[in-house]
């Protein structure tokens, strides 16, 4: 099987370009694209870090180091939990929430810009495959089963 014809080929060769556009927006605003993704994904009355991480898809690691730096950017700040020392919920200070309104420009921007030039129809239909894949990740069998062979 040729990579192009691959599943995983495509999503990871569009994501690069996004991931590549969203970047160069986001330097233009001194951040990055998972910059702006955190941003996007704390509530107003502020989030559990906990729940960060999976809401995004990131790895714990990686969340914590990005928080490092938005704190020290003051991008964000954290409350500790005062009763529960071990639950952290992070905030927005006003230069994160005049940052997450450029990000969320930028995010709506390239959304319409898409949708302008994909028929509605075929934009339905990439969005039911891409959630079908999704669930097909989660699949107990996923390289269990035997690949069928085209005739």
């Amino acid at each position: 099987m040729k990579p192009k014809e691959t599943v995983d080929f495509h999503l990871r060769w569009v994501w690069a370009k996004v991931a590549r556009l969203y970047n160069q927006e986001a330097a233009k605003h001194g951040g990055t694209m998972s910059i702006g993704y955190i941003l996007l994904n704390i509530d107003k009355e502020g989030t559990n870090s906990t729940k960060l991480g999976p809401k995004m898809g990131m790895e714990p690691r990686s969340l914590t180091r990005t928080l490092k730096t938005m704190e020290e950017s003051g991008l964000i700040y954290r409350v500790q939990d005062k009763i529960d020392k071990r639950k952290v919920k992070v905030f927005l200070t006003e230069k994160g929430q005049v940052m997450r309104e450029e990000s969320k420009n930028v995010v709506v921007a390239f959304n319409e810009f898409v949708r302008k030039r994909i028929e509605t129809e075929k934009f339905e239909v990439f969005l039911e495959v891409i959630a079908d894949i999704n669930e097909l990740c989660d699949h107990p069998n996923l390289f269990n089963e035997p690949a069928n062979t085209p005739t």
